[in-house]
């Protein structure tokens, strides 16, 4: 893990298109090439790389006292804080600006993972009491401004705030599209680690709040009840399955793309058509991506009303 940090501070999730795996041993001539290329610009927040080794670092400090360890999860804290817009968002790739990796980033909880960081160093939580005490008040602002950004970015329909796009322009704040089939939308899926990260925040101000239960509104307005989605066996399709959604009266669903202004969950392949029936993109998108989940279950079953709670007890 200390050999694939790079020189900035963060972390790659893949060398050579192959994902960074650290129960594999590496030889020599590994070791000798990750030293080599620790200036790669390919340090990113993308699917949890560097905040999972923060973490992992931090942990491996308080059970052995290796500084080294420590000295690690500190630069990597400090590659967050150094990779963070003035306008309080995060790049999903930093250094490197190419295509959408400049624009900040919700997709994939990348940027609410980096605030969750920052957020336990500031409460000394989750052996973050172990870093150094001249980080607690850099990652403090770093939050303010994160707060800041998310609410900024909360998308309006007709005046009222709804939730939120997986990714923006880093210089408008307006929702933009990543890969070819992620389009500009309200997220399903994204809204849910931002509203449950703001949920933590202790003694949130009155604007926070009202993020926090439009946002809740929001989901309640969009969930799909009476469906179930999941893969089924089909031999007609090129791989065997298909991925489907199915009448379950017990169940309910939400979709990861709603439409911004009319909340009706679209689908897009390879070739960036919205669509508005699942059915209507190539299977191998269907069955490659999640176009359907339970994401706000939990939030609003449980969590928000145990949130709304704490509010009155305040």
């Amino acid at each position: 893990m200390l050999l694939y940090q790079r020189a900035v501070g963060g972390w790659p999730k893949a060398i050579d298109e192959v994902k960074v795996n650290y129960s594999k041993p590496l030889s020599d001539a590994e070791k000798k090439t990750l030293r080599n290329d620790s200036a790669h610009k390919d340090a990113t927040i993308d699917n949890s790389a560097t905040s999972r080794e923060i973490r992992y670092l931090v942990n491996a400090y308080r059970q052995t006292n290796n500084p080294a360890y420590l000295a690690a999860a500190e630069k990597g804290i400090r590659y967050c804080l150094k990779a963070q817009y003035a306008n309080g968002g995060w790049p999903q790739y930093y250094p490197d600006s190419s295509i959408y990796r400049s624009q900040i980033t919700y997709n994939d909880d990348a940027m609410v993972n980096v605030l969750n960081i920052l957020q336990d160093i500031v409460e000394g939580k989750n052996h973050f009491g172990l870093v150094h005490p001249s980080l607690i008040p850099l990652c403090r602002e770093a939050v303010r401004k994160g707060v800041d950004c998310i609410l900024n970015t909360q998308i309006l329909v007709n005046g009222q705030p709804t939730a939120w796009c997986a990714q923006y322009n880093h210089i408008t704040l307006q929702p933009e599209m990543a890969r070819k089939f992620e389009l500009v939308s309200i997220s399903g899926s994204e809204s849910v680690g931002i509203t449950r990260f703001l949920m933590r925040l202790p003694n949130p101000p009155a604007a926070v709040q009202k993020a926090i239960q439009a946002a809740i509104t929001w989901f309640e307005q969009v969930k799909i009840s009476g469906y179930k989605y999941g893969d089924v066996i089909a031999p007609e399709q090129p791989n065997g399955r298909d991925r489907i959604i199915q009448p379950d009266a017990g169940s309910t669903i939400w979709a990861r793309f709603y439409e911004i202004g009319t909340n009706r969950p679209f689908f897009s392949g390879r070739n960036s058509e919205k669509k508005y029936d699942l059915k209507e993109i190539e299977n191998e998108r269907r069955t490659g991506y999640a176009w359907y989940g339970v994401w706000p279950l939990k939030l609003i079953q449980s969590e928000y009303p145990a949130w709304l709670q704490k509010q009155k007890k305040v």
